[in-house]
């Protein structure tokens, strides 16, 4: 006699915890709906009563005209995707160098030994102020933004990513090394994958870091992306412009950590 699977069914009581966390899952979303819209609302309001001084903070209703105006000539698109591609390309570049040269240390200790001090000083010093160095060896175009968003992110993920890998259990290792398992084995088998949650919350932080040294090479140098919007307007005093510059630069910031967290989901369910 054959016997059919049933179907897993959940208990009643999972079902309710799953009822209620999806639930307090919308209640948080319209809460930060509510309070974005709040907080838009008392900021046009403070700038139609004139309790703002309008020139120096602008208004929601000023962000959006002058928007409106960028939108219909098409130019806004060109900076906001000039700003997204040094991102992506800064991003890759940073992270999957890092995570390289963070594999070469825990390979080879000795190596890791003579590069720690090294490592510890050029983490701790100010890259966003040897942005304009990093301008002057790589060009004051494309390639030195991505330098800058390169250099603030490579060093964090060598540092977090080889700190990481030396977490891992000893005890497994040498586990391994008994049954015979190679260097290379060892890292394909147990170091990476025991790391794939920090690497992809590292990969959160990078996109950040990337983000912020694109803005500020493109202070620097760059004749177009968001950060150029926001500097041409602090420098014609259109607070609007700036203001603008910064709504798009939140907004561009909230979608990469979304495709983040879209990647993480996907790589977690597979």
């Amino acid at each position: 006699m054959t016997t059919t699977a049933q179907p897993h069914e959940h208990s009643p009581a999972h079902l309710a915890w799953l009822e209620q966390h999806r639930r307090e899952k919308r209640q948080i979303r319209i809460t930060q709906v509510l309070l974005l819209v709040s907080l838009l609302a008392l900021w046009e309001l403070a700038a139609r009563m004139k309790w703002i001084d309008t020139f120096l903070f602008s208004s929601p209703s000023a962000i959006v005209d002058i928007f409106r105006v960028y939108f219909l000539n098409g130019t806004i698109w060109a900076h906001i995707g000039i700003t997204m591609w040094e991102t992506f390309v800064g991003f890759f570049i940073g992270t999957f160098c890092g995570i390289g040269i963070a594999i070469l240390l825990w390979w080879w200790p000795m190596l890791s030994r003579i590069f720690d001090p090294f490592l510890v000083v050029l983490n701790a010093l100010p890259k966003t102020a040897l942005a304009p160095i990093v301008i002057v060896w790589f060009g004051a175009g494309l390639t030195g933004i991505i330098a800058v968003a390169v250099s603030i992110c490579i060093v964090v993920t060598i540092l977090s990513a080889y700190t990481d890998f030396r977490s891992v259990d000893a005890d497994k290792i040498r586990m391994l090394e008994s049954f015979g398992a190679t260097r290379a084995q060892i890292l394909r088998k147990l170091i990476l994958p025991a790391n794939r949650d920090n690497m992809l919350s590292l990969a959160k932080i990078n996109m950040g870091l990337c983000l912020i040294g694109v803005i500020v090479g493109e202070f620097l140098v760059s004749r177009s992306g968001i950060g150029y919007l926001i500097v041409y307007g602090s420098q014609v005093f259109r607070l609007d412009l700036v203001m603008m510059g910064v709504v798009i630069l939140a907004v561009c910031a909230w979608i990469l950590n979304s495709l983040i967290n879209l990647l993480e989901r996907h790589i977690k369910k597979s």
